[in-house]
């Protein structure tokens, strides 16, 4: 999922997310899958039009693939737009495990309401819950999960949207997780011009700069990428751009604990002081982690510690940039005066911390509380 970072998982022809699967509309498809997992499954075609025969549902629209053998699924492809595909056969188990892909139809002809784009990127959102140390994702997790990804990678793991200026660019977004996700790019305004349901008409659109991928949801964005630069693409969860961390650590801010600290010390020598100014000294700290686990807060760029991970990218907007190359340009030079730097002789300390002053013994507290009684309390 990220350099150092491998985790076991299941999924389609060796790989998670499994082959983008690419065909034109009035394609007649045929699918030929066999089932090498120890338990039986099936293939659901999320979004599709097709006979009720072919839609996946084991037990219900056909008999679930045991293992070891082949089933053969065929329809055509009615519509353009983009999908997804996923077990309906112990879902929860096999999703967690990785298995989902991407399914893109093209329109066969010009459509009135899809674009031609210049790059097209398709990213498939997941969720997995893998303890430090450990390869393999816990399958019964429901929420709280601790690694968030782009198509099974994680921060610095993910490639980056290598576009041209002036290009017009489509990024599908599909969300497999069990949570929502508001996508957000810098520097650029997009408009949602699809949906698993098909192309948006064009008086249903607005300009956005974040949107909110619901679970099961496929959204496809479109923008002219006219800024220069390095541009971040992440989901605006903070937390969704972090690795494994444990949630139940108390807050620190502003706890003087420098007394205890070196007392601490004495007995164990490697004790550090964290949490009390922020957590951004994670970004830099390189502390002993267990094997094969990726750091809650990492990537470096040009100047300095990212201090991210999980579902977080870069957009890298270049006018040198040749058609049809799709080859990382490296850090973005920045003309004179454009990147923010500090104002010299503006020295300001830090903030001290006050102490509250000691309440007399029988003095009345600051705020009080009135309960309402009866219906008289909720006049509206």
């Amino acid at each position: 999922m990220a350099p150092g970072f491998k985790v076991n998982m299941w999924g389609y022809n060796g790989q998670s997310p499994g082959p983008t699967i690419e065909v034109v509309e009035g394609d007649r498809v045929r699918i030929f899958v066999t089932n090498r997992l120890p338990e039986h499954t099936t293939v659901h075609w999320h979004g599709q039009r097709l006979p009720n025969g072919m839609d996946g549902v084991g037990g219900i629209t056909q008999p679930h693939i045991p293992p070891g053998k082949t089933f053969v699924y065929e329809f055509t492809a009615r519509r353009p737009g983009t999908f997804m595909y996923h077990p309906h056969a112990d879902e929860m188990v096999q999703m967690a495990m990785g298995m989902m892909g991407f399914w893109v139809t093209h329109p066969k002809a010009d459509h009135p309401l899809i674009e031609k784009a210049d790059r097209d990127f398709c990213f498939l959102l997941g969720s997995f819950d893998v303890e430090p140390g450990s390869a393999t994702p816990k399958v019964n997790t429901m929420t709280d999960f601790n690694i968030w990804s782009f198509n099974s990678r994680v921060f610095p793991g993910i490639d980056t949207l290598n576009v041209r200026k002036g290009d017009r660019v489509r990024i599908r977004v599909g969300n497999l997780t069990m949570t929502n996700h508001p996508i957000h790019i810098h520097g650029h305004e997009f408009e949602v011009t699809g949906t698993d349901g098909g192309p948006v008409p064009r008086t249903a659109r607005w300009p956005e700069v974040s949107v909110d991928v619901a679970v099961g949801q496929m959204r496809q964005l479109e923008f002219i990428a006219d800024e220069e630069g390095d541009w971040a693409m992440h989901c605006h969860k903070s937390h969704h751009t972090m690795g494994p961390m444990g949630h139940d650590v108390p807050t620190m801010i502003g706890v003087d604990h420098k007394g205890v600290a070196e007392k601490i010390k004495k007995l164990v020598p490697d004790y550090m002081v964290m949490g009390d100014k922020g957590m951004a000294d994670m970004g830099e700290m390189e502390m002993p982690i267990p094997d094969n686990t990726v750091p809650m807060m990492t990537g470096t760029g040009p100047f300095g510690s990212a201090e991210m991970g999980g579902m977080f990218t870069l957009l890298k907007v270049r006018r040198d940039q040749k058609p049809g190359d799709y080859r990382d340009p490296g850090w973005f030079r920045h003309p004179p005066g454009t990147v923010a730097r500090e104002v010299k002789g503006a020295n300001v300390p830090p903030a001290t911390r006050k102490e509250a002053p000691a309440s007399p013994t029988g003095a009345k507290p600051d705020a009080t509380v009135r309960k309402p009684s009866g219906h008289d309390a909720h006049n509206h």
